[in-house]
């Protein structure tokens, strides 16, 4: 079995506020709102990307291509890029998953709502990455975004954040090609509920202390 890995964090260069970095050994399958990458596709790396809260620009897979040789990355991956510090993810573990998430919520905003019509972006941005000892079926990937995505607002709510997230929000969540795949992942399954609480607490800790 793919063992799930930790992080490497690699310190601000040029074009970077420095990076957090997941490889595998092995192939692995994510289902992903990142901005370079994303989808459901087959990964062998993916990156969260730290920038300036002036962030501006527009050719992520050019800025995403640039991180991937500093850092000697090959094959197919995926990018997240946030404005939060990457150097304070907070990490939670539940039955066989791990999150990640950089958590920044400095401009939160409602997914509907007069207040979310016409908002300027701000940059802030809750970056989640979910690691999965199991496999998912195409449905069950699309259902633990969903499960992960009302984890993510419930902590947010018991901290009294007023918003359902940022404008720039983005989840990964990531199992070995290999596994054996489930059928379900909302929050009354058995893995959906170990995303629901393992993206609760990261998030949750996170929202205590960020900017």
């Amino acid at each position: 079995m793919t063992e799930l890995v930790n992080p490497r964090l690699h310190p601000a260069a040029s074009g970077h506020r420095g990076v957090l970095e997941w490889c595998w050994e092995t192939p692995m399958m994510a289902v992903s709102s990142a901005a370079v990458g994303g989808g459901i596709r087959e990964i062998s790396w993916l990156v969260n990307i730290g920038v300036a809260s002036d962030y501006s620009r527009t050719d992520l897979d050019d800025h995403a291509a640039e991180v991937a040789e500093e850092l000697k990355l090959v094959g197919p991956g995926a990018a997240l890029f946030t404005a939060a510090a990457v150097d304070q993810a907070t990490r939670a573990e539940q039955g066989g998953v791990v999150v990640d998430a950089t958590v920044g919520v400095s401009h939160p905003t409602w997914a509907a709502g007069l207040a979310a019509v016409g908002q300027e972006w701000a940059p802030g941005t809750i970056n989640s990455v979910v690691q999965l000892a199991v496999g998912l079926e195409p449905g069950a990937a699309v259902n633990a975004v969903a499960t992960a995505t009302e984890a993510k607002v419930q902590a947010l709510a018991e901290r009294g954040i007023p918003g359902t997230g940022t404008a720039s929000d983005a989840i990964a969540v990531v199992w070995p090609a290999n596994a054996e795949v489930e059928r379900f992942a909302g929050p009354r399954s058995t893995v959906g509920a170990n995303i629901a609480r393992a993206v609760h607490e990261a998030v949750w800790k996170g929202a205590g202390g960020s900017s």
